[in-house]
């Protein structure tokens, strides 16, 4: 029987489609575990002259998030148990690269929009543009000499604190790093990509299911998962209840963030999958690709919301110092709040030139 060649996703296509886009990522995978080792392991010292490390770690949590993802998407066109005992492993493996790197950018955020609240002149490049914050009111950062002042007096000494305490994390995220890729189990998940980089284990029905309805799925999920966000709170520049949570002295998490947080794994989902159909010729959706940025946005304000309002419980503690980080934690809850809006323009705006 002669093969159809109409949809390059279909038919027995779209196993080969399958195991190709995963032996690539594989390969990947390998290569920089390969420049990882080569360069002494060094996942985020880049005083050190790491760049190779650093690049390797990030393409190492690239590959692992896209291998996961992919079997996640198509799970029915693998084996199931493979597919199922390799996902964890490599999730687990990408959180731990990535805590580092997300450590050191977190107390870079924070003490740069302390610089930037206490009117001080240092970081002067890493100052955000207020214009890339739609959902920021200039009103949302003018204060009163006498508050400006008092912050001044907390600033030196926040910024000290986070200082001191992000950096312990991320010297312990550092050595967590470097103790699980010598582990065994780091060692387990190296040996199963390299076995994927030449095989793929994919089912009997991979020769008679196409890619398109799996992917189609995976969008369909995250369509789902937006329309259950306050899109239309969100369309204001200033969501009061929620800035009610982020002010209150619960140590619960946000309520309202966790919803957000899902959208953007979904996001990230339908990504793959679009990267898996489509290979290099995947359209590019500049509105999924604004809306991704402003959940990335969203994610960073979030955590250091929550390490500044972490620091403000630390015991004794002066006054001053306390009201610094209060500050810093409205004004990381106003910049979740602009991630918010520019998401709900992003995704409301009408897709152009994307087939």
């Amino acid at each position: 029987m002669a093969q159809q060649h109409l949809d390059p996703t279909a038919g027995p296509v779209a196993g080969d489609t399958l195991a190709a886009y995963l032996q690539a990522q594989a390969t990947e995978f390998l290569r920089a575990l390969r420049q990882h080792r080569e360069t002494g392991g060094a996942t985020a010292t880049a005083t050190n002259g790491a760049e190779e490390a650093v690049d390797a770690a990030r393409a190492l949590r690239r590959s692992a998030r896209r291998i996961s993802g992919t079997l996640h998407t198509f799970r029915p066109l693998l084996d199931e148990g493979w597919s199922e005992g390799m996902r964890p492993e490599l999730a687990w493996l990408s959180g731990t690269l990535a805590r580092e790197h997300a450590y050191g950018a977190r107390l870079e955020r924070l003490l740069a929009a302390l610089h930037r609240l206490s009117g001080s002149s240092a970081f002067p490049a890493q100052a955000p543009d207020p214009d890339s914050h739609p959902g920021t009111h200039p009103s949302a950062r003018a204060q009163l000499p006498s508050e400006k002042g008092a912050l001044t007096v907390g600033a030196a000494k926040a910024g000290a604190l986070l200082e001191r305490q992000l950096t312990l994390a991320r010297t312990r995220a550092h050595s967590a790093a470097l103790q699980a890729l010598g582990s065994s189990r780091f060692h387990a998940v190296a040996d199963n990509v390299a076995v994927l980089a030449s095989e793929v284990p994919l089912t009997a029905s991979a020769s008679a299911t196409g890619l398109k309805p799996l992917a189609a799925a995976a969008e369909e999920r995250l369509r789902d998962a937006v329309s259950g966000l306050p899109l239309i709170t969100a369309g204001h520049p200033y969501n009061a209840e929620a800035l009610v949570h982020g002010l209150s002295a619960d140590t619960a998490p946000q309520p309202q963030d966790s919803p957000w947080h899902q959208v953007r794994l979904l996001l990230r989902l339908h990504r793959y999958a679009c990267e898996v159909r489509f290979g290099d010729e995947a359209p590019v959706d500049v509105r999924l690709l604004t809306a991704g940025q402003a959940l990335d946005q969203h994610r960073d304000a979030a955590e250091a919301a929550a390490a500044a309002a972490s620091a403000a419980r630390t015991p004794r503690i002066a006054p001053a110092t306390a009201y610094a980080l209060g500050v810093l934690h409205a004004d990381q809850r106003h910049e979740v709040e602009a991630a918010r809006f520019a998401f709900q323009r992003a995704w409301m705006r009408e897709t152009v030139g994307t087939p």
